[in-house]
């Protein structure tokens, strides 16, 4: 009985491909759901171009996009119950942090946030994925940060989410956003995180 609970163990730690345990895999759920500001909504693409509904193409099902342009992380914990508890998710990837930065909220209280986030979701049985979206200037010095709250967390990690596109002209739409071939490239990243956890 000892091996096997050290079999699943390792088994569990091996799977995150990230040194340590995902919590909930036994997420109960039925949705995909993409929780973040105006990068998850996907402002500068046309419909179906953004980044929730190419993910959704590499996943072959429907990925719920709960995006709002402007959302700081304390507007979406607002929001949290109505917009992603209430939907039945198994998975929650989580795309924040990016307007706190932009409008100089401390960095204690943005990490503060994304921590009672990723709680309230995973307390709900939930798994979480969490993004890493610094990128050049913006949120500077915050991807350990992010690394380490994924890790302390149990949540999946996702690195680079924007590395390298906002400071190409061919992937962005305005300085903050990509446009549609960004989005795909992000896409393309989310995926390879998450695909090993997907029902």
């Amino acid at each position: 009985m000892r091996h096997d609970r050290l079999i699943i163990v390792f088994l569990l730690i091996f799977l995150a491909g990230c040194g340590y345990a995902v919590r909930n895999l036994d997420s109960e759920g039925k949705e995909i759901i993409c929780f973040g500001d105006s990068i998850t909504a996907g402002v500068g693409a046309l419909e179906g171009e953004d980044y929730t509904s190419f993910l959704s193409a590499l996943l072959g099902k429907d990925v719920l996009n709960a995006g709002i342009c402007g959302d700081t992380t304390q507007d979406a914990l607002k929001r949290l119950g109505k917009d992603v508890l209430s939907k039945d998710p198994y998975l929650v990837i989580v795309e924040l942090g990016g307007n706190d930065f932009l409008q100089k909220v401390p960095r204690e209280v943005t990490l503060r946030n994304l921590k009672k986030i990723i709680s309230r979701i995973q307390g709900q049985g939930i798994m979480v994925a969490l993004a890493d979206v610094s990128c050049g200037l913006i949120l500077k010095g915050y991807r350990k940060d992010f690394k380490k709250l994924a890790r302390d967390s149990g949540s999946i990690f996702i690195p680079n989410l924007l590395k390298e596109i906002l400071n190409k002209p061919s992937l962005r739409y305005d300085y903050i956003h990509p446009n549609e071939n960004g989005y795909k490239i992000m896409a393309e990243r989310v995926y390879r995180a998450i695909k090993n956890y997907v029902k």
